[in-house]
């Protein structure tokens, strides 16, 4: 990998992501056109089914929000905490994460020395630092804590034969952090960007990464609750615009977020980008299985009950998030009654649900074998930075009150006051339900886990599976499961890649 890179398509747009061949260094790193086309390499993951499609998503699974939805080992090993690391469902993204690092080194190495214009090297470096960063993020936070951190490989280093451990997960921060940095000073606005370039990383993503990165280091160091603040005021006063999308109708703000148009809104400030030949299948890995015979879903990831319970009487945010059955939504064009012969709860997400309200042929790809759409999938929304600001305020002793109520509002609820953590823990439930901003990480950090796992999840079982009014018992969808804080906060290193590298694995995995 050292020696070699993956050249993706830049004839059109950076997210047109096939593959066209591959080319050595002896022969690249000349041009524009070949410090745009290593850039676009660091995006091709987007179109990765074990990735952002619904390889992450096994992780946030374990959750209380949701139940498989099929009998599956793996992923119940997963769910379960007994995962050796093996399963095929988990057992890639690891790897994959570093495959991204090493290309971004790449870059790093190569683009300073290039004689080309000072805009693409700049912007081409800014990715380049900015995805290494967001690559050790998702590393950090699955795989590393105070015992040991993830291997640090960066262009200094990468033609070395073994990398080690760190002895805590703050030296991979330190280093996250440094990246994010650099990246911001070197990456526009994203309102600079044509519409060629949509979905590239700019100036608010790194400070939106920078915002996660410090929430996740101050469980470690309580200092880092005011470097949330910092970033998160950086983002919303970077001058790009940031904002809720907010109209002042409450039962359609929220659900909107959702929508193809608004891919590109003003609260989207990092996603997968997708399309309907070669994008993410999230939303069709959420449709019902086989889709009613019209188009083929997978049927994973079914809502529990204890989520929809969850909500507060009047919030607009659970209809948008949730299908129930009886509820009226429309289909291909066609409206109808929502009932469900695959969810093991009785309920569906309904978030990402708006490019099957439309003929097939709008917004899904012909082969329904393949079932992805234009629809992004969001990394990072304006709310998150709201309520991670809200987080941090009220963890150092201060009202969080104003950012709390933004996102409230949005959602048609009253304004709180005095707001404490329990509040800002319900409001992310709320709001970020089958997002990757990942309702168990949330839980691992608060030390909420163990007492929420404890308990079974539990759905509606319907006596007619195919009738939108069939009446329900309630029962337990999914046994309670035994959370130890002292392990189970990480998860286990593929074992493939504990054997190539010689590193050890997290304890007690």
């Amino acid at each position: 990998m050292a020696v070699s890179i993956a050249v993706t398509s830049c004839s059109k747009s950076f997210t047109d992501l096939t593959p066209q061949g591959s080319t050595t260094v002896e022969n690249f790193w000349k041009t524009e056109s070949d410090a745009i086309t290593a850039a676009n390499g660091l995006y091709e993951h987007f179109s990765d089914d074990d990735m952002f499609g619904r390889g992450l998503f096994w992780y946030l699974n374990a959750s209380d929000d949701m139940v498989t939805g099929r009998t599956d080992a793996g992923s119940a090993a997963v769910r379960d905490f007994t995962a050796t690391g093996n399963e095929s469902r988990v057992n890639g993204m690891y790897r994959k994460f570093y495959q991204i690092i090493q290309r971004a080194n790449n870059i790093i190495d190569n683009v300073p020395a290039m004689e080309i214009g000072d805009e693409i090297k700049n912007r081409v470096l800014g990715e380049g630092y900015f995805m290494r960063g967001y690559a050790y993020f998702y590393l950090a936070q699955y795989y590393g804590d105070q015992r040991a951190g993830v291997p640090i490989v960066t262009e200094a280093n990468m033609a070395e034969n073994s990398f080690q451990r760190p002895a805590h997960v703050q030296e991979n921060y330190v280093q996250i952090e440094a990246d994010l940095l650099r990246a911001a000073e070197l990456l526009p606005l994203v309102t600079t960007y044509g519409a060629e370039d949509l979905g590239r990383a700019h100036k608010d993503a790194a400070y939106a990464y920078l915002a996660k990165t410090n929430l996740r280091w101050a469980q470690y160091d309580p200092t880092k609750w005011a470097q949330v603040v910092q970033y998160c005021d950086m983002v919303a006063n970077s001058g790009s615009g940031r904002q809720l999308l907010n109209t002042g109708d409450p039962q359609e703000d929220f659900a909107s977020v959702f929508y193809v148009e608004n891919n590109y809104s003003s609260e989207y400030i990092f996603s997968v980008v997708s399309n309907k030949i070669r994008g993410c299948i999230l939303p069709a890995v959420l449709f019902e299985n086989t889709g009613y015979g019209l188009y083929n879903g997978w049927g994973y990831f079914h809502p529990t009950l204890e989520l929809y319970n969850s909500f507060e009487e009047g919030d607009y945010r659970k209809k948008a998030t949730i299908l129930e059955f009886g509820d009226t939504f429309t289909l291909f064009g066609q409206e109808r009654q929502y009932f469900s012969s695959n969810s093991w709860t009785g309920f569906q997400f309904n978030k990402y649900m708006q490019p099957f309200r439309l003929p097939q042929a709008t917004h899904l790809n012909p082969n329904g074998d393949y079932p992805t759409s234009d629809l992004n999938v969001p990394l990072v929304r304006y709310a998150d930075i709201l309520l991670m600001k809200a987080e941090a305020l009220i963890m150092q002793g201060q009202n969080g009150d104003a950012e709390i109520n933004r996102v409230r509002n949005r959602a048609g609820l009253p304004a709180v006051q005095g707001a404490s953590m329990e509040v800002l823990k319900r409001e992310r439930r709320s709001e970020f339900a089958a997002e990757y901003t990942d309702r168990h990480s949330d839980l691992v950090r608060w030390g909420d886990a163990q007492a929420a796992y404890s308990k079974p999840a539990t759905g509606r079982q319907h006596t007619v599976r195919n009738d939108p009014n069939s009446p329900y018992t309630i029962g337990e969808i999914w046994p309670a499961r035994n959370f130890n804080p002292s392990i189970h906060h990480v998860w286990p290193i593929p074992p493939q890649d504990i054997s190539n590298s010689g590193i050890s694995q997290n304890q007690g995995w």
